[in-house]
This record gives structure tokens, sequence and C-alpha cells, in this order.
């Protein structure tokens, strides 16, 4: 029999990463009673680690089409109520110094523990409290969410789900939110690594073991989507930001494309040298990495003096420079995964509040939603602007 005793509070947020932290300090604005449930010893740590260290915290170019989900209209409300502006603004006024690195991202000049301080900052401003190492047992609903905890028994009117999503278990990841779900009868989209490296298949990870550690400029493509960035050669496959954003689109056992060579068409390259007595490896060693050409002429193209080539080898040769295929074994899983793909159906959501359209009261915001942005601080976005919507309702 559960006490009704317990405190009362308006709103209980579970999960005190970014965007419950946002949703707290928004709601405590408002002038909601406002209590943060952590089970970890601190608060923010996927905050702490990211962007190593230094927190890549927005990106400025922040739009709907840096995000994939099964709908892709859900996220456009909350990222325009919340801009990066509307971040930065936050960050300007604690006297924070950042920095753009490149395409968009802004990171901490000094490190991501400046964020944490202001979240916490701010949370004690409009004094939203946040309880540590409490674990969440059970959740039943009456008139209120009841809450049983391993700190006791707490009450509220409305509940915000924040818990994250299934990546980096080392930091206490858990599966409460999806519990919380499945338990009141809100559809859960399947789930899986996102920006995340990519692992061979044995038989390429024996041919191209001795390139772990090259990068290149590349684009990665997978079907009709592709991004152009480096692409990093690793023990167990491809990693980089270009396999990492690809990642999250890709689909077990089907191929992904790599344009080794973006700036070059390189059949048209090589037929134009057709005439020459350059060997091959030493021809393509000003286009790639000499480690990687001696693999792929190894391996692959043979090493011989390019007069010695027809003009359809060389063409051949050329297409697959700009659009080598891989079939990747899989992923390294959500241990090195940034994020989770997939998660709550948004379409059991208001995209204007986040609420739940089936359970009068519960909110689902951040990582848990199946809203996943792109590499370069657009999941900080997200968890700041469904935070900000949720904690404008709640």
């Amino acid at each position: 029999m559960k006490s009704n005793n317990s405190p009362i509070k308006e709103v209980i947020i579970i999960g005190a990463g970014a965007a419950g932290l946002m949703c707290a300090i928004e709601a405590a604005k408002r002038g909601r009673s406002v209590l943060v449930l952590e089970h970890n010893s601190a608060v923010g740590k996927k905050i702490r680690i990211s962007g190593g260290g230094r927190c890549n915290f927005t990106n400025i170019h922040t739009k709907p089409d840096n995000y994939l989900s099964l709908n892709e209209h859900f996220a456009k409300s909350a990222l325009a109520r919340f801009t990066p502006e509307d971040f930065v603004a936050i960050i300007n006024k604690y006297k924070i110094p950042y920095h753009e690195k490149k395409l968009g991202q802004l990171f901490c000049d000094e490190s991501s523990q400046n964020i944490i301080d202001l979240l916490k900052k701010e949370c004690g401003l409009y004094k939203a409290q946040i309880l540590l190492e409490c674990r969440v047992t059970e959740i039943t609903k009456n008139k209120f969410f009841h809450l049983t905890t391993t700190q006791g028994e707490f009450q509220c009117e409305s509940l915000v789900i924040a818990t994250g999503g299934l990546s980096i278990p080392t930091l206490g990841v858990t599966d409460l939110g999806y519990k919380v779900a499945e338990q009141f009868d809100i559809k859960i989209n399947p789930c899986r690594p996102g920006l995340v490296p990519l692992t061979f298949k044995e038989k390429d990870v024996q041919i191209f073991k001795e390139l772990s550690g090259v990068a290149l400029d590349t684009i990665v493509s997978f079907g009709k989507i592709s991004f152009r960035e480096n692409t990093l050669f690793t023990h167990k496959g491809l990693s980089g930001p270009a396999v990492l954003q690809i990642s999250s689109y890709w689909e077990p056992r089907k191929p992904i494309h790599i344009n080794f060579v973006p700036e070059k068409d390189m059949a048209s390259v090589l037929k134009s040298h057709q005439a020459e007595k350059i060997t091959l490896r030493n021809f393509l060693k000003d286009y790639l990495p000499s480690r990687l050409t001696e693999i792929l002429c190894l391996r692959f193209f043979e090493n011989k003096p390019l007069h010695d080539y027809s003009l359809e080898r060389l063409e051949k040769i050329g297409k697959e420079l700009n659009g080598w295929e891989f079939i990747p074994q899989g992923t390294e899983g959500y241990a090195k995964a940034e994020v989770t793909v997939g998660g709550i159906d948004t379409n059991e959501l208001s995209s204007k509040t986040m609420e739940s359209k089936r359970v009068p009261g519960l909110y689902f915001i951040g990582e848990i939603v199946d809203v996943t942005g792109h590499l370069g601080g657009f999941n900080f976005q997200w968890a700041w602007g469904s935070g900000f919507a949720a904690g404008q309702y709640a």
C-alpha cells in the first residue's frame, strides 16, 4: 500500500543530463516546484566527456535537416522555439569563453565543466532541487504520479523522463525510461547505436589492418545520404566523422560507398595519363595516403606503368577510387556509440510540449525520443530544445 504522505512536487524530472536540467530550469522559472532525480553521483556525466572534455554544446547551423526520425517534422517546433542563439545567450551571461571549431560547432575554450556549472547555477537560481544517487524503483499513477526510490517516496503532478539512450554504458546508462514507456503502453521505435564506428568483415581486417591510424578526406554514402568529412581506418574497421555520420543511417548487410578522392573524377584523370610510364602506385601517391595506395595496388589494382593498363581498366580503377564499396560486418555497438537512434515514437508525443498524448502529465525529452542529431553539437541542441519545450508546460 502506497503512502499518500510522501512529498508532492509539481514537477519531477528523472535524469540530470542536458535535457533534464534544461527542463528543470525552465519549469522552475515558471514558479513550479521542481525535483530532479539522478541515479549517478554527479550530474551531466555525458556532458563532461563530450567534445573531448570541451563540450560541443551546440551548432550555429542547426536546422531540422540535421536530425533523423521516423517523423521528420517532429523536431521543428522545439528547435524553432529554443535556438543555438538562445543557448549562446546563457553562455554569454556566465561569461564562458567558447570558440567555433569548424562547420558551426561551438566548444568551450576551457572545459565541459563550465556547462555543467552553468546548469547547476541556473537550477540553484530558480530553486530547482537535485537529488543525487537516487534510483527510481517503481512508478504508479492515480491522481498523481507516485515514485518509489532508494531515497524515499515522492509524488508529482508532472513527470518528465530525461533518462537518455543506451549509448556509452560506462556512464551508468539505464533502460528505465523505456520501461516507463512500456508500462504506460507508449510505443517505442526500434533502437540501435548511432554515430558509431563500423567494423570490417574478417577478410577486410586482414587486408586493411596495416592502415590503422590513416585518415583522409572522403565522401561516405549510404543510398542517397552522404557526408563529406574525414574517414579514419582503425584496427577494427572505419571511423572518423564521415563514417560516424553515415552509421546512423546504415542498415545491416548493405554496402556503404567511399569516395577516396572527392575533388577529382579519377577515371578521367587516369585515362588522361594513360600514355605515361609512371607506375600506378607512384601516380596515386599524389592523391591518396601512401599506405592506402600501396594496399590498393598490392591487393586490387596491380602496380604496372599506366601505359600497360587499358583505358577500360583505368576507368574501372578510377570509378572504384570515387566509389569504393564496403559491406561492414556491423558496428562497435553502444559501448562506442555517441547516441541512440530510435526511441519513443514521436507520434505518441505533442511536438509543442513533449507530453504524452496517452498519459496526461507524462513527458519524454532528449535522447530517449526518436530524434537523433548529426555529429557536431546537434544532439545537445535537441536536448536544450526539447527540455525547454517541456519546461514551458510541465
